[in-house]
């Protein structure tokens, strides 16, 4: 029986997959920034009303929640697929390059929409005989603080019923088309921003009796608050605290400056030393600072919460997904230090995060996410909505 609901679904994702292509790359030529996702809401909206399946909007702000009903009064499974693009300039020579000038898929949000538009239509075709009911969540601004799934919970998408459980999926690149990979437990860090102000006294540099030299305070403070993680984290507990930008307010070769302006990205796998981390950073600063003879303030604004995989749930994904692909192309993943706002989905209910297989070196699609040259081998939505669709139907 299981075998032939497999070769069942297997031949929707084949039959539907010119569709899914043409679908993905009218997403990728006109992608759009968090939270600003109208045209794609409208697109998939259009899509989903042509398939006779039924949805609410407004979720988020351009969020769509879809609803695909069982012949028999099961539990609701949840699947989920972000839709924002990422500020960067396209590079790739292909006729579906992006037409919306510095925007682009670039982290395969079109990919992820399109695999659940895909298993969308196979549970739907198959939805009178299935227990179970589904919920394809379509959710906005997964790259920009507060997070679009943080959003959507607030205003209720994993109640009135609440699902047994969700799914999400997300391109990689780095992993050859036809595999999958998955982790129980810890998968992705937390991920939170940081914002310091130096204040000093400015004035000729070659006076440095006469200022608060601000650039030197700042330097300290940068050197001081890495000991966080080399004297004050566990080192059982993945921790990176890094500063990608510094800035002075004025300044040059002969001019100490006022102000200098630090940011940076504190992350971590354990959520009571994520918090303990935050009051380290406020007070390293302001003591550093303060021996220097300048003041500081100091913004952390929290991110993502840790991703954390259902261990049970996750386990049994696994075996679905050797059942569907063979053991040989189911990969079990590191720990990473990036992270993801669906992290706020596995706070609430069992989750399951995975990576779907998108490289193909052969072809020369190699590039990594997040980078100007991004692609993906198109094979990948054939696996990609017909494996969500088995993994949402066996549970």
């Amino acid at each position: 029986m299981k075998t032939n609901l497999i070769d069942s679904i297997k031949n929707k994702a084949s039959e539907y997959l010119p569709e899914i292509i043409k679908i993905r790359r009218h997403l990728h030529k006109y992608p759009e920034l968090s939270f600003v996702e109208k045209n794609t809401s409208d697109y998939i909206a259009e899509i989903l009303t042509n398939a006779n399946i039924p949805y609410t909007t407004g979720w988020g702000g351009h969020g769509l929640v879809a609803n695909i009903e069982g012949s028999i009064n099961g539990q609701v499974i949840a699947l989920r697929a972000d839709m924002d693009g990422l500020p960067i300039f396209e590079e790739n020579n292909v006729p579906y390059k992006s037409a919306n000038e510095g925007v682009m898929h670039a982290c395969g949000h079109d990919v992820h929409m399109s695999c659940l538009i895909g298993a969308a239509f196979i549970l739907n075709d198959l939805k009178d005989s299935l227990v179970n009911s589904y919920r394809l969540i379509f959710q906005p601004g997964e790259e920009k603080l507060p997070g679009g799934a943080s959003l959507l919970i607030s205003e209720g998408v994993l109640q009135n019923p609440k699902p047994k459980s969700i799914l999400g999926q997300h391109v990689f690149p780095s992993m050859e088309v036809g595999q999958v990979g998955i982790r129980t437990g810890l998968y992705m860090a937390s991920s939170d921003e940081i914002y310091i102000e130096v204040n000093g006294k400015g004035g000729h540099a070659a006076m440095p009796n006469d200022i608060v030299d601000t650039i030197l305070a700042s330097s300290q403070i940068l050197i001081a608050l890495q000991q966080i993680v080399s004297r004050k984290s566990n080192p059982a507990i993945p921790t990176v605290l890094s500063f990608g930008k510094i800035n002075s307010v004025g300044g040059a070769t002969n001019v100490i400056p006022n102000k200098v302006l630090i940011e940076g990205t504190f992350r971590t796998m354990d959520e009571n030393w994520r918090k303990e981390a935050h009051n380290l950073i406020v007070q390293i600063a302001h003591q550093t600072a303060s021996s220097y003879g300048a003041t500081c303030e100091v913004k952390i604004e929290n991110g993502y919460p840790c991703l954390i995989n259902d261990h049970d749930f996750t386990l049994t994904a696994k075996g679905k997904m050797v059942e569907y692909l063979g053991k040989e192309n189911v990969v079990d993943l590191p720990i990473r230090m990036t992270s993801e706002d669906f992290a706020f989905y596995s706070q609430v209910i069992p989750a399951c995060f995975y990576r779907l297989g998108t490289g193909n070196a052969a072809k020369g699609i190699v590039s990594p996410v997040h980078t100007s040259t991004f692609d993906i081998d198109e094979s990948a939505l054939e696996i990609g909505m017909g494996l969500m669709a088995w993994l949402a139907i066996e549970q």
